[in-house]
């Protein structure tokens, strides 16, 4: 079975890897033997949020590696906490400084969400200015890449409507936007394979040349989605393992996947690419459609942002 060696041409020319290695949740002590394992079994493009406490490791485990870093795509991630303009950079130099290299391939805004603090019973307390603005933090993210800090910046959890109001303003358009994507929560108003195109309405960030990238790829803790008839009958048909299925049809959708693992044989089987038929991406489309839009990442109740995903159910199609 063949390994990804697919990547997709980003807005300023840089390619990105089409599966890379995710580590939210990796828990410390792991993720450093995980990133290694990756590496060295292919990978070369490892997804990293400072929200995930475990940078330090996930750079570790990238020397262990012994690979240039020219030779990697590496991405992280801007925390809620650190949106007003001013704290941009010096949050962008702590995650270099965890991780130990440079730049960054991309930078990412984590959350539409900005925090100013927390409340005396210990929540976060909302910046309502940045969250229903984020394009001063987003200045202040373009001159990171005017410094050549990172490469490419992009939004996380972004629906269509906040990326669109993003578009009016921004000077660099977004390259990515990574959003939860799975077989239960395929999102097909933002993203669809590109053969069925023809008969369904353009996908709103296919259409405006940004890429979409998939975490959680697999589902929700116990990935029940392994479990799917359609997702076991294709991959019994291929010799393969339901992971390997999932995987592959979110890259046969344009999409990069971010399979988490820090078990060494998933983490390499999870790099070995299907070569699904025109009808097998189909089915699993239509698959995904019968469940909709089901998240397990959705903090909007605890943060108190009620339409933190307010045009999920359609309107992308009437932009």
């Amino acid at each position: 079975m063949p390994t990804f060696t697919r990547s997709y041409q980003l807005a300023k020319g840089l390619k990105i890897p089409a599966v890379g290695l995710g580590t939210w949740k990796s828990k410390p002590g792991e993720v450093r033997n995980a990133v290694r394992v990756a590496i060295e079994a292919g990978y070369r493009h490892i997804d990293c949020a400072w929200a995930y406490r475990n940078e330090h490791e996930v750079g570790q485990g990238i020397k262990d590696s012994g690979i240039k870093r020219d030779d990697l795509f590496i991405t992280s991630k801007l925390w809620n906490s650190f949106h007003k303009p001013e704290k941009v950079q010096s949050a962008l130099e702590e995650t270099l400084g965890n991780l130990d290299v440079g730049y960054l391939d991309l930078y990412l805004m984590h959350w539409p969400v900005a925090f100013d603090g927390q409340t005396s019973d210990g929540k976060n307390r909302i910046d309502w200015d940045l969250t229903n603005d984020v394009t001063p933090t987003w200045a202040a993210m373009e001159k990171l890449v005017d410094g050549g800090m990172v490469k490419n910046i992009g939004i996380s959890n972004f629906t269509v409507l906040k990326t669109k109001k993003l578009l009016e303003k921004a000077k660099i358009k977004p390259a990515v936007n990574q959003i939860e994507l799975n077989l239960h929560c395929a999102q097909l108003e933002l993203v669809r394979h590109m053969v069925l195109t023809a008969t369904a309405p353009p996908q709103w960030m296919q259409a405006h040349n940004i890429v979409v990238e998939a975490y959680s790829p697999l589902g929700s803790t116990g990935a029940p989605q392994l479990d799917d008839p359609v997702v076991k009958e294709i991959a019994s048909a291929h010799g393969a393992t339901p992971a390997q299925v999932l995987i592959s049809w979110q890259t046969a959708r344009g999409v990069v996947c971010l399979p988490k693992s820090v078990t060494p044989e998933r983490i390499k089987s999870n790099f070995e690419e299907v070569e699904l038929t025109t009808d097998e991406v189909t089915r699993l489309e239509q698959r995904a459609a019968e469940f909709g839009t089901r998240r397990t990442v959705d903090p909007s109740k605890d943060w108190g942002v009620p339409d933190l995903w307010k045009d999920e159910d359609g309107i992308a199609a009437k932009l």
